[in-house]
């Protein structure tokens, strides 16, 4: 168990320094469209407590691990933090590698989505007294930095820069103090975006340049696919409160010009208050004298009249939903609660008040058969939204087809998740997450790989079928397909006596390096 944390222990860590890393992902299209919040709220909570912050955003750099050296030559600050998806790890590795071998005397911070994960399947795993890939994945992260941060980072910071830091913070434990509570989650500063060019993220909604928020943390949902299922930060709903969002709003209109604004919450309508959000989205928009264009994601079984009227009114004209399939079976193998018939009358509501819709499609679940992936395709022809992605799913940790999947018993490095439901299996390469990160989304052009199959399935035919399915509807709907953007690559020498871009390195104002 991890030693309690007191995070008002951490006084002494003030008027200290910390570099937040932003890692690159390569496997993403373009990584120059939406910013990481989530470090940058951590960093917001540094300046708040007096904590000098410099961050570095290796996002779309090639060339990043030469980015990384020049700074490390120049930088006189010893603590850093950096936060990672679980495609990230690849390169967070390298990167944690390389600040051990310039500077072997600094304290390397981890967190984000991957060590939450993590540490969820790994406290599942010692719980149940049976030890395995959660809790070995969770001793790999703390070869790589010496203290790991599970959950909530707002707070959590201060007690990881403390001298007395244990290796692992618990902040995903709605008992500690590090767990932000909706009060808390509302009154936390806005996440840093000064500290990032924030203007350099390539976005756009309708024609409008854009950014994205959060208003609300967490979906209570059991889907089986999903990471956080046990993990009660990815789990348990927090809200921030109306004046908080609207307020924000405001701020990235009249700071950066802003009326494009992607809500990046994982189900907006969960929120039993958001159609009052919404009018106060408009109300904004109406003293203000503007227009916004929003976009973001809703639960499909939950949709209405009345939210899509409300959201159309306040300035949307995208939604996101996560279908996932148009197989009955598939639906319920991955206990998704919403039906076909769901996801149409979600579809159809959406187009009669305006609203544009992307579908969020993936394949390989347990009992996936080319039936189902037909049964996918058919629906999305007559479903026919606006845009959608069909990717092949990966088994990640704090996923139930990670945490409940057994060993294979005829093949090595290979594991079987079986639906309780309906007894289908599901079956999955074991990954080394600080090797493997193409299977996250790949190349349209016969890029996609597969790491899971099926007992009717293979990986070739899983790939093969996505990318029919992909010619079949862009082609027959005229959607087309999204195109990749070229990676920055700076020169060896950009760095020499503090010469990064501001593109790359951004510090806190007015205040010096303890």
């Amino acid at each position: 168990m991890p030693d309690q944390v007191d995070p008002h222990s951490a006084t002494h860590a003030r008027n200290s320094a910390i570099c937040l890393i932003i890692p690159p992902s390569p496997f993403l299209l373009d990584e120059r469209v939406f910013v990481s919040l989530g470090i940058l709220k951590v960093a917001a909570a540094c300046e708040s407590q007096g904590v000098h912050v410099e961050v570095l955003d290796l996002s779309g750099i090639d060339n990043f691990l030469d980015v990384l050296a020049a700074h490390l030559r120049d930088s006189n600050i010893h603590n850093f933090g950096l936060t990672t998806t679980t495609p990230q790890m690849p390169a967070a590795a390298q990167i944690t590698a390389q600040i051990r071998s310039r500077l072997p005397e600094s304290k390397i911070i981890l967190g984000g989505p991957h060590p939450t994960l993590v540490h969820a399947a790994a406290r599942r795993e010692r719980k149940l007294k049976r030890p395995g890939r959660g809790v070995a994945a969770l001793e790999q992260l703390f070869g790589l930095a010496d203290v790991v941060v599970a959950g909530d980072g707002e707070d959590a910071i201060m007690a990881a820069l403390s001298s007395t830091a244990p290796r692992l913070i618990d902040a995903d434990d709605p008992q500690s103090e590090l767990f932000l509570t909706n009060e808390r989650l509302t009154a936390s500063p806005w996440a840093a975006r000064h500290l990032v060019d924030i203007t350099g993220y390539r976005y756009e909604i309708e024609g409008l340049p854009a950014t994205s928020v959060i208003a609300q943390l967490g979906c209570p949902f059991n889907c089986g696919f999903c990471g956080g299922r046990a993990s009660p930060m990815l789990r348990r709903v927090r809200l921030r409160s109306s004046d908080s969002v609207v307020n924000e709003l405001e701020h990235l209109y009249h700071t950066y010009g802003f009326r494009g604004f992607m809500f990046y919450d994982d189900e907006l309508n969960v929120n039993k208050r958001m159609v009052e959000t919404m009018r106060d989205i408009r109300n904004l928009q109406e003293r203000l004298g503007v227009s916004f264009r929003l976009r973001g994601f809703i639960k499909s079984e939950l949709f209405n009249a009345q939210q899509a009227e409300a959201m159309y009114a306040a300035g949307f004209r995208w939604l996101l939903v996560g279908f996932e399939s148009g197989s009955a079976r598939i639906l319920d193998n991955i206990n998704k609660k919403a039906t076909r018939e769901d996801n149409s009358r979600c579809l159809r509501t959406a187009h009669d008040h305006g609203l544009k819709v992307k579908a969020l499609m993936s394949g390989g679940h347990p009992g996936e058969s080319r039936q189902s992936i037909d049964d996918t395709r058919d629906w999305l022809l007559e479903s026919a939204p606006d845009e959608f992605d069909l990717t092949i799913i990966t088994t990640y940790p704090g996923t139930p087809y990670f945490d409940q999947a057994e060993p294979c018993s005829h093949q090595e490095r290979l594991w079987v998740y079986t639906c309780p439901r309906s007894g289908d299996r599901l079956y999955a390469d074991e990954l080394d997450y600080l090797q493997t990160s193409d299977y996250y989304k790949g190349d349209p052009d016969g890029g996609y790989r597969s790491y899971v199959h099926t007992d009717y399935l293979s990986r070739g035919e899983l790939v093969a079928l996505r990318e029919q399915v992909e010619s079949d509807v862009r082609n027959q709907l005229d959607i087309p397909y999204p195109t990749s953007t070229a990676k920055l690559a700076y020169e060896h020498s950009m760095g020499q006596g503090g010469a990064l871009p501001a593109t790359v390195l951004r510090r806190s104002p007015r205040q010096r390096v303890a």
